[in-house]
């Protein structure tokens, strides 16, 4: 095993072009701006060497927690965990989470799942959304369009109709008005304005980000920030004024994104997140239930993506009475909130 400096890190992404917007160097550098510490390691595991963007919260009394979003990168054999668990170890970490870029259908030909390898435990904790909505980018703007539900490609062209547009923006602070007031109408959390600055900065000058602000003689409606890295694209953060929605101006939004992700050459778009249930479930409710995660799906499900199931999350516990305390505060918090 190897530590790995952030330019080494790199370097050592430049063998995997399409792995995940959350095992980059700028995701670990956004991470360790608001608290987190960030290790990354090289593993020898055969043909090609694997590796790891590992963040890690320091908890009371020297302890910590250990996380792996999306990762790790390449194929981490079983006996190449030890490797990991070492540095876990000296961290005092009390559990490790790892969340695989990969889906519950995976084939063989992916890296190995942490949940056929010993010691490691299906969690009830998960932190990036577990099932998603992937939207095919391929073939030209038009079929694209067709792949769509017919009122989502009519609320698109609404908004133009209606003299909403919507365009790049460096307005983080507008940007983050918007999502002030979104969480506020919606109950949920949002990120600090110093938090979409760093992203932005960190992101944007690699063409690895846009910020798109929809507005109407002047006046912003709603905003939106996309990443990009590889092949992919992720609509990781989304808001909205309440006046004027019917303007439709959330559609044109997320138009923009997509023909802006096919610009930088990505063949999937990423919804990122809708309420975790069977797509049975959720269809059956999509009349009757139109609040919250659920309005969320009913939007996103007419962009025409495949829905998704993320494989974890996955814990590899070190600490088991500590671990148990953390998971009973965790699911107490979940509840609560």
């Amino acid at each position: 095993m190897a530590i790995l400096s952030a330019d080494q890190w790199d370097s050592f992404l430049e063998r995997y072009p399409d792995a995940h917007l959350l095992q980059t160097t700028a995701w670990g550098e956004l991470k360790s701006s608001f608290g987190w510490d960030v290790q990354r390691i090289s593993i020898d595991s055969g043909a090609q060497p694997a590796g790891a963007q590992i963040l890690f919260r320091k908890l009371p009394l020297g302890f910590s927690i250990a996380y792996i979003p999306k990762g790790p990168v390449g194929q981490v054999c079983a006996e190449n965990w030890v490797e990991i668990d070492r540095l876990c170890r000296q961290k005092k970490s009390i559990f490790l989470k790892v969340e695989p870029d990969l889906w519950e259908d995976c084939d063989q030909e992916h890296p190995v799942d942490p949940g056929l390898i010993n010691g490691f435990r299906l969690s009830l904790q998960a932190i990036q959304p577990q099932r998603t909505l992937i939207v095919d980018l391929q073939g030209s703007e038009e079929d694209v369009l067709d792949r769509m539900k017919q009122k989502t490609r009519y609320n698109i062209r609404l908004a133009l109709k209606k003299g909403v547009v919507a365009h790049p923006s460096a307005d983080l602070e507008v940007f983050h008005r918007l999502m002030t007031a979104t969480g506020e109408r919606d109950s949920f959390g949002v990120h600090s304005l110093k938090y979409y600055r760093r992203a932005y900065e960190l992101f944007h000058p690699k063409g690895e980000c846009e910020l798109f602000i929809a507005e109407y003689e002047g006046e912003p409606l709603a905003g939106l920030m996309v990443f990009a890295h590889g092949k992919r694209a992720w609509y990781l953060f989304g808001a909205s004024a309440s006046d004027h929605r019917d303007r439709m101006p959330t559609y044109l939004l997320q138009w923009e994104a997509m023909r802006w992700a096919r610009t930088r050459g990505c063949t999937l778009y990423d919804l990122w997140g809708v309420p975790d249930e069977s797509e049975n479930i959720l269809e059956s409710s999509f009349t009757n239930r139109s609040t919250g995660l659920w309005g969320v799906y009913r939007f996103k499900r007419g962009f025409g993506g495949l829905l998704k199931r993320s494989s974890g999350p996955w814990d590899r516990v070190y600490q088991p009475i500590l671990y148990k305390f953390y998971s009973f505060w965790a699911s107490r918090r979940t509840i609560a909130g």
